[in-house]
């Protein structure tokens, strides 16, 4: 921590700075001890800090770290100096950072409200307006109360919403009679699997913008469902799978799957490319079997007229399910289509064709496909303001396993929610563990998870499981998913 304290007082640009800074806020994060040094260190950072995006963001982290710690009061000097000697947006942020502590630190109430107050006569207009807001939120008479849970939520909660999504529906709202409805932004964000691929393996800093490649592939799903007969009276798309390979590389025929999740239809999306070139697919369809998969029932299929040679297309199958219920099941699959055989030198197929097919691997619906991930900003204040009254706690036995951290990833992977504040990540040889979780379950219910694991010399992890939610059946039901 010293050593990336000293570098960081060194000459540099913005990027090298940057990484430094998250550098010092992974140990901030993975390690409990490390903390209330590396707040200070970075304090001292953006007293001399260049960068206006640096310095909003370090002080957005103190504003949700800082409160948390021993002694909060230390940190407000540096967080007002920014106030009096930054520019606007750094004032801007700074304000903010100060009424956080005011809301979660009741002791410091008192001084938090004058140096607010100082604040509304600031030249910059965001940074009266900030001001004003925090001290009527808050209570801006100076007494030593409990700041409310809905006052908490409302100025520092989740949006819930990736901010790429919000950006890409308000540039796509067609001012109309009917108002922008923020209910209707896509909750997950998706990226291209290429893009995932590269990113396999890499942690996601503190600090960090979205990676460029992260693309808002649910609007384009949506449109692209909706203008489909069939399926455009399904309502609002839940979620969107990223594509599952049905087929192995370098075959005849490339097949990928998307699964398309609404509250009482799923729709698969077959992506299928010919790669053979002395070939042209005509009525292509993938048939499905959904005798292990009980609760669906076939509703439709939308064909592929014609598969020219590397010219990718799609073809649908769609399944209604019980209205909320997390159905599961595995679907077989085979592409059946008319081979028609295409003459090199002029590009013609001929008018006969060959009925044929090609085996696909089977695909699944599983328990994660009903749930987003969505991440929130400070998990204690969303565990707070969820509040106990549909908190379901049960404990259980997961076997033997590789290592905790096996025994961590796999129930992050079952129940397909966003692990926060780096907590999925376990120490070498740690014999014990926890893990905060978020996420959205169908119909729109938040979900909150925390998980407390240990393990024993025989290598047994036993797991606590903590569910809070806004539904009394959706915690009950994620202890079903574990359960099962």
């Amino acid at each position: 921590m010293n050593f990336l304290s000293n570098i960081l007082r060194e000459e540099g640009g913005f990027e090298y700075k940057k990484a430094i800074v998250d550098s010092i806020v992974i140990l901030i994060r993975d390690i409990p001890d490390a903390k209330e040094s590396g707040l200070l260190h970075l304090c001292e950072f953006i007293e001399d800090c260049e960068f206006t995006y640096l310095s909003t963001q370090i002080l957005h982290f103190l504003g949700v770290e800082g409160p948390k710690t021993s002694d909060p009061s230390k940190y407000i000097r540096y967080i007002y100096n920014r106030v009096i000697l930054e520019n606007a947006t750094v004032r801007a942020s700074a304000v903010s950072t100060l009424a956080k502590f005011g809301a979660m630190v009741d002791s410091l109430k008192p001084r938090i409200f004058v140096l607010l107050r100082r604040c509304l006569y600031d030249n910059d207009d965001e940074v009266r307006d900030r001001a004003t807001l925090y001290l009527n939120t808050l209570g801006g008479d100076g007494s030593v109360i409990e700041t409310d849970k809905d006052v908490k939520e409302f100025l520092f909660g989740s949006l819930d919403i990736p901010l790429v999504n919000l950006e890409t529906s308000l540039k796509n709202y067609e001012p109309t009679e009917e108002p922008f409805d923020i209910s209707s932004v896509p909750k997950e964000v998706k990226s291209q699997p290429l893009a995932e691929k590269k990113a396999a393996g890499k942690k996601s800093t503190a600090l960090g913008a979205p990676p460029a490649s992260l693309t808002s592939a649910v609007d384009t799903y949506e449109k692209l469902l909706s203008s489909i007969p069939e399926f455009s009276t399904f309502g609002q798309l839940f979620k969107s799978s990223a594509p599952v390979e049905l087929t192995e590389a370098e075959t005849e025929y490339a097949v990928n799957v998307v699964k398309h999740i609404f509250d009482r239809h799923v729709v698969f999306q077959y992506n299928c490319t010919n790669t053979i070139p002395e070939q042209l697919l005509e009525n292509v369809v993938v048939v499905v079997d959904a005798s292990e998969a009980e609760e669906f029932a076939e509703l439709a299929t939308k064909p592929l007229k014609a598969l020219p040679y590397d010219t990718p297309g799609q073809t649908f199958v769609a399944f209604e399910k019980p209205e909320g219920v997390p159905a599961v099941g595995r679907f077989s699959n085979v592409l059946k289509f008319i081979v028609k055989e295409v003459d090199p030198s002029t590009g013609e197929a001929e008018d006969d064709g060959v009925e044929d097919e090609y085996q696909l691997e089977d695909s699944e619906i599983v328990a994660a496909d009903y749930m987003l991930k969505v991440r929130v900003s400070n998990f204690r204040n969303a565990w707070e303001s969820l509040g106990p009254d549909f908190e379901r706690v049960d404990e259980y036995g997961l076997g033997p396993r590789e290592s905790l951290s096996e025994a961590v990833n796999a129930v992050i992977n079952l129940l397909g929610m966003q692990p926060c504040e780096g907590t999925e990540v376990v120490a070498a040889n740690s014999r014990s563990h926890a893990c905060l979780l978020s996420g959205v379950y169908i119909g729109n219910v938040k979900v909150l998870v925390r998980l407390s694991f240990g393990v024993d010399s025989a290598k047994e992890v036993a797991m606590k499981l903590a569910v809070r939610s806004e539904d009394e059946s959706v915690s009950d039901a994620i202890h079903e998913i574990v359960a099962n």
